[in-house]
């Protein structure tokens, strides 16, 4: 054996918390106002798609800890959406209410400097349909052109305040356009660098695997404390039943009160969502 290599692997093992993974320093991908204020953006042309600076990018929220970006991103089946799809085929007004609520959500990103912070490149400014709608329409705006030209673009303002976002206390963002064009920058080598180097959101995003999204969404319609070792196996008619029916007794959380199909079974009824749908019994 080598123990220089035995020692070397030793040392990246623990270096990496024993097969953890390595921490992230998201501050250098990703932008957006950390505290109230006011900041000096810029816009860059989009290094991967030179005609649309904007990447809309669809996001499942309530299935755990964090939110989890959907396949359909990456242009695959996601099933989640597939389950909604299914819960839309139904009449009941619930279950159109439950496809809803677990359906994604659009966030956006857009490649930015951020002025006074020139240092750490371009990163991924993330915000909502609200500033998504006003930049879209200023780009409308003959009086103002292509605010990302990086010769004779435009800077924004954006302002932060504490405010209700979603229900809760967090900071809204408002977007103010500079009056006078001016360059990305005076350093020609600098914006070659910046429109080299932009983060990839596809990339930079964790991408689950198709099974661990669908075992999201099972412990989430049946979670695991009330699940019963001998419970008989349900069908699919049954599962939108229970689903829409524990919508009713508790909104915050539509489906907590929902029945799984035995645990060691795992309910080919509910593996048969994600069949083609050639096949599907329904």
């Amino acid at each position: 054996m080598d123990l220089k290599a035995i020692r070397n692997k030793m040392q990246s093992l623990s270096s990496n918390g024993s097969g953890k993974r390595e921490k992230i320093d998201y501050s250098t991908i990703y932008w957006k106002p950390k505290k109230e204020g006011k900041y000096q953006i810029r816009i860059l042309p989009s290094k991967h798609n030179a005609s649309f600076p904007f990447k809309e990018f669809m996001v499942h929220y309530g299935f755990g800890q964090y939110p989890v970006a959907s396949l359909t991103n990456w242009g695959e089946k996601d099933p989640i959406v597939e389950f909604a799809k299914k819960l839309r085929q139904s009449d009941d007004r619930e279950n159109w209410s439950l496809a809803k609520k677990i359906e994604p959500k659009m966030r956006i990103y857009a490649p930015v400097i951020v002025r006074g912070e020139e240092e750490k490149g371009v990163r991924l400014w993330e915000f909502g349909k609200n500033i998504y709608l006003q930049l879209l329409g200023i780009a409308d705006d003959e009086d103002y052109g292509d605010y990302t030209d990086v010769n004779e673009g435009r800077d924004f303002t954006v302002e932060a305040v504490t405010g209700d976002v979603g229900g809760r206390q967090g900071l809204k963002m408002t977007l103010r356009v500079k009056p006078k064009t001016t360059p990305l920058s005076n350093d020609a080598e600098e914006i070659e660098t910046w429109l080299d180097n932009q983060p990839n959101i596809l990339e930079v995003q964790r991408k689950m695997e198709f099974d661990q999204v669908k075992d999201l969404l099972q412990k989430w319609l049946s979670p695991e404390d009330e699940e019963e070792e001998d419970e008989e196996e349900e069908g699919f008619d049954e599962t939108l039943a229970k689903a829409t029916q524990a919508n009713k007794e508790k909104t915050e959380q539509p489906a907590k009160k929902y029945q799984a199909p035995a645990k060691s079974n795992k309910s080919k009824s509910f593996d048969d969502l994600f069949e083609e749908e050639d096949d599907l019994p329904f």
